[in-house]
């Protein structure tokens, strides 16, 4: 089964995020095989982090419910909130397989769309961009029936160009954030 996972920031948790930064890349070391994409995102500086985004297959949701409560930020109150739903992966793809287009994993913006569904489900199938595309599927209800919205990872030009690539109209809100590439640095 596969889960989207949004931890936002707390306001000023930054300190606390750095005091925490190894408890959380060995946390996170322990779920490397089951990431299909993770990472940072930031507020409109592109350097102050706003939250962090892990996208995984796991056994179920008791497995995707420990995974987002037990993260050492979370524990420790650096994260104000947490978004876990299930998820389905319509690229069948990892972030580490995002083709190589222009600016590929070093040039170029990156961000995370989250769409909160409203009525009728929007949004089931790719878009015809698929190679700008990072990560892109519907969130689901807890039991994977019930269309309650859209998460994509992308690279555009622009928070705007993110916004485009949902059916605007389909959606109580729109979330654009800026995002980059996750993982523990080298």
């Amino acid at each position: 089964m596969e889960f989207f996972c949004y931890h936002r920031d707390r306001p000023a948790s930054l300190s606390l995020r750095l005091e925490l930064a190894e408890e959380h890349w060995s946390y996170m070391d322990q779920y490397a095989k089951e990431m299909i994409a993770r990472g940072p995102t930031f507020a409109d500086d592109g350097e102050t982090p706003t939250g962090s985004v892990h996208i995984l297959d796991l056994p179920d949701a008791e497995a995707a419910r420990a995974f987002a409560f037990d993260e050492p930020n979370y524990q420790a109150g650096a994260y104000r909130d947490v978004l876990l739903r299930r998820w389905r992966n319509l690229l069948g793809r990892t972030m580490w397989d995002f083709p190589d287009v222009p600016g590929g994993w070093t040039g170029g913006n990156r961000y995370l769309v989250i769409g909160l569904g409203a009525g009728e489900p929007a949004d089931l199938t790719v878009p015809p961009n698929r190679d700008v595309l990072i990560a892109y599927g519907p969130l689901l209800s807890d039991d994977g029936t019930g269309w309650l919205g859209t998460a994509a990872l992308l690279q555009a030009p622009d928070p705007d160009t993110a916004r485009a690539v949902l059916t605007s109209d389909r959606y109580a809100d729109i979330e654009v954030h800026n995002w980059d590439f996750g993982g523990r640095p080298s």
